[in-house]
């Protein structure tokens, strides 16, 4: 079969079909989609009720009625911000169905902190109480992207390859650690002035899949790349997340869906000879990856868990429904 996303997109999501679907959104409507929502909610049926309540009670997992922030603002005054339109694209998405006149704070952009207020956010921190950050798939052009990879995992090379922006001080300890290391390919597409020899132009997602192993070291927040590295042929390295997004990071198993190192890195030639020696391990992790991005290939099922997730937070926040 063609891989008309590998040929055709390099294996990314289509930027010019989900503009056109966002600007269609801005069209006027209310009232259709206000009367889609009992019908949509009323779906349920069709789908495993423990999943579907286990997913929405992980995104949002705010139990008592609590205040919003003085700040948050009807739907009907959430208009399309300067910058950062994805976050808002995204979240109107799914706030159309409601009541304009129900309330909501979105925090834009990469969230390492845990509001005061219920906010709806992209991300959030794995550890300690995180009930108000509650998640929607936001920024989900970038960060949702899942693809197909036709290299079998014994035909990549023995190789790490990583290939980011080591701007981040933990980002550029591993390169003080294994920059030149014969089991690594690594390179930062941002001009370190301390380490010029750390520069490398970017290279395809394509590219990265001539490799076993895939470097996935959280940025700001999550690593962008884990999605796709988990739904291709090859694995992903990288230590215990710290913050997750609506792919439930905090979800994944060490050694299990991904090749855990430790924080220090310190573990990372012991990790890939073994691996490298056991491909048939490696292969097992990767099948277990593939079986995990399962869950988010319903439409339907992604859909109605967004709502669900949303009408929990209208009701929580004491504004009903």
């Amino acid at each position: 079969m063609i891989n008309i996303k590998r040929i055709v997109f390099k294996n990314k999501n289509f930027k010019i079909a989900y503009y056109f679907k966002a600007l269609l959104r801005e069209i006027p409507n209310s009232f259709w989609y206000r009367s889609r929502l009992k019908s949509k909610l009323q779906s349920a049926y069709k789908f495993d009720s423990k999943v579907l309540e286990e997913r929405v009670n992980y995104y949002n997992k705010l139990q008592e009625n609590t205040s919003l922030a003085s700040s948050a603002i009807p739907i009907a005054d959430f208009k399309i911000p300067e910058k950062i339109r994805v976050y808002y694209f995204d979240t109107k998405e799914y706030v159309r169905y409601f009541d304009s006149k129900l309330r909501l704070q979105m925090i834009p952009g990469d969230v390492v902190d845990i509001p005061e207020y219920p906010a709806i956010v992209k991300s959030r921190p794995i550890a300690g109480d995180n009930r108000h950050a509650v998640l929607l798939n936001l920024d989900k052009i970038r960060h949702f992207n899942f693809i197909r990879d036709d290299i079998p995992f014994r035909n990549k090379k023995n190789i790490l390859i990583g290939r980011f922006a080591a701007y981040q001080q933990h980002r550029k300890r591993f390169f003080e650690l294994y920059f030149g290391h014969q089991l690594c390919d690594l390179g930062s597409v941002v001009m370190d002035n301390d380490h010029p020899e750390w520069y490398s132009k970017p290279i395809s997602i394509q590219q990265h899949l001539d490799y076993k192993f895939i470097l996935s070291l959280e940025g700001n927040d999550v690593a962008t790349n884990l999605k796709w590295i988990m739904s291709s042929n090859s694995v992903a390295v990288m230590p215990l997340p710290k913050y997750e997004t609506w792919f439930m990071e905090g979800k994944l198993i060490p050694d299990f869906h991904y090749i855990q190192i430790k924080d220090d890195y310190s573990d990372l030639e012991e990790k890939l000879h073994y691996y490298i020696d056991h491909p048939h391990e490696a292969e097992k992790i990767i099948d277990n990856a593939h079986q995990y991005i399962q869950q988010f290939n319903n439409r339907k099922l992604e859909d109605l868990i967004a709502l669900r997730v949303l009408e929990k937070y209208f009701t929580k926040t004491n504004q009903g429904l």
